[in-house]
């Protein structure tokens, strides 16, 4: 019987314990123990459900195009839970000077699928609109300077379309996903499909263009019905109970001749492989005593987020323009890095006539807001969101959320570190690293790293 240890509970090692189990069931000699720090499992994935308001503490979605997380949750039964965003609707809007700019219609990231969309557009001046007309005539000299190695996603943004998209748009998005700094963000490791475009085509637009219209008419985002917590929830109930430890804090990890040995104040146990879960810095810390060397390629840096969401029943009082939500660009006096308008991005999340708001928080401001209480983080998240929507009613519920280091940050020569990184790995008989600081930050990224390295070690 192989034992496998699973360090750390979040989508990663839940997804590695599930994929563990299916295969013990059909005959594969496994057995798992997940360890997790915390009384629950998931990580950032959790759904509050409270007066038929259905509020994501985490991640709301995944990126459609991304099958993995889809397959899941088909394969636990949840086909007919699978719901697309609102995209007839889709609008996102950036906060230029207090005053909230939508983005053109039919952008993927920064760059525009129909450029006579930009003329109706206030978000850009002529300048930038000229950029963009300019790209693809520029295609050539594009491919032709596009560079053999890393970049930042600034110096790519700026090559193709200049400061001012970078600033309105490119540097917005990439801080909502990653919290992170565009000029330290490898443009390889965060927009691959983007860099790829960019060596077939030099122009990014025409790229786009070349995509068939299924994909372009295709929804952005998928979700579940009941939340995005369900996925987690139906991949535990398919795990034996005694293969759980919950508020189990690995202390120290060691490797040797009879194996791996994984010591937690409930004692040491012997395992013949260790998938480790847990966040890299925490990683990094328990393996530094088994590959020193390891140690370094697994050190980066880490955004910390703060989530809020309000639940409001009488959705007349909170006016909102058409849209998915808001962008607010780094500098700006805002504390907000985004909001979202839940109930126009997805069907069924709130009460009839109900209206639903989240409010993110990043960098420096998420940084203040972990020593804040819930009440002092709500009343700034309120206040913030005021500012830019108007006054606000008082919300029937509010969540608040606090995500330490939950970010890990690609910085540019992510990918060749991590080159480097699973030559170290390989030669270290029975050790996985799966999570968010190696290959991917999105849901479908580790729910394919972790079934491929579950499924590798059961046919070992």
């Amino acid at each position: 019987m192989k034992r496998v240890a699973i360090v750390g509970g979040g989508v990663a090692g839940v997804t590695a314990a599930y994929e563990l189990a299916q295969q013990a069931r059909k005959g594969v000699p496994l057995q798992g123990v997940l360890f997790e720090a915390s009384t629950r499992l998931g990580g950032i994935i959790e759904t509050v459900h409270e007066g038929e308001f259905v509020i994501e503490c985490g991640p709301d979605a995944w990126l459609t195009e991304k099958p993995w997380a889809r397959e899941l949750a088909e394969e636990l039964g949840l086909a007919d839970e699978v719901m697309p965003s609102n995209d007839a609707t889709r609008k996102t809007y950036v906060l230029i000077d207090k005053k909230l700019q939508a983005m053109p219609d039919g952008m993927r990231m920064m760059v525009p699928a129909d450029l006579d969309a930009l003329d109706q557009s206030e978000l850009f001046s002529a300048e930038a609109k000229r950029a963009y007309r300019e790209e693809p005539g520029r295609a050539e000299e594009l491919r032709a300077a596009a560079p053999v190695g890393d970049e930042s996603v600034a110096e790519f943004v700026r090559r193709h379309f200049g400061d001012e998209v970078l600033e309105k748009i490119g540097a917005p998005l990439l801080s909502g996903v990653f919290g992170g700094d565009v000029t330290k963000l490898s443009v390889q490791a965060v927009m691959a499909p983007f860099v790829m475009m960019e060596r077939e085509h030099g122009s990014l637009i025409d790229a786009l263009r070349a995509r068939s219209v299924v994909a372009r008419k295709s929804s952005v985002f998928t979700t579940l019905r009941s939340g995005m917590g369900t996925l987690v929830d139906r991949m535990v109930a398919a795990i034996p109970e005694d293969w759980i430890r919950l508020a189990a804090e690995v202390q120290f990890i060691s490797c040797g001749e009879e194996g791996w040995l994984v010591g937690t104040a409930r004692g040491v146990e012997r395992f013949d492989a260790v998938m480790m879960a847990a966040p890299v810095d925490v990683a990094c810390s328990l393996l530094q005593p088994v590959d020193a060397e390891m140690a370094p390629l697994m050190e980066m840096d880490a955004s910390s987020a703060v989530v809020v969401g309000f639940g409001f029943p009488d959705a007349a009082k909170v006016s909102l323009p058409q849209g998915f939500g808001f962008l607010v660009p780094p500098g700006s006096n805002s504390l907000l890095l985004a909001a979202t308008f839940v109930d126009q991005k997805f069907e069924g999340r709130v009460p009839q006539g109900g209206r639903l708001l989240r409010a993110f928080f990043g960098g420096k401001a998420a940084e203040r807001l972990m020593r804040c209480g819930n009440d002092e983080t709500a009343t700034v998240a309120r206040m913030e969101l005021a500012r830019v929507l108007g006054p606000l009613p008082e919300p029937q519920v509010t969540v608040v959320r606090r995500w330490p280091r939950s970010l890990p940050q690609y910085a540019v020569g992510h990918l060749e570190r991590m080159k480097k990184l699973d030559g170290r790995v390989r030669a270290i008989k029975g050790l996985w690293l799966l999570g968010n600081g190696y290959r991917g930050v999105g849901v479908p990224d580790l729910v394919r790293d972790a079934r491929t390295a579950a499924r590798q070690i059961a046919e070992e």
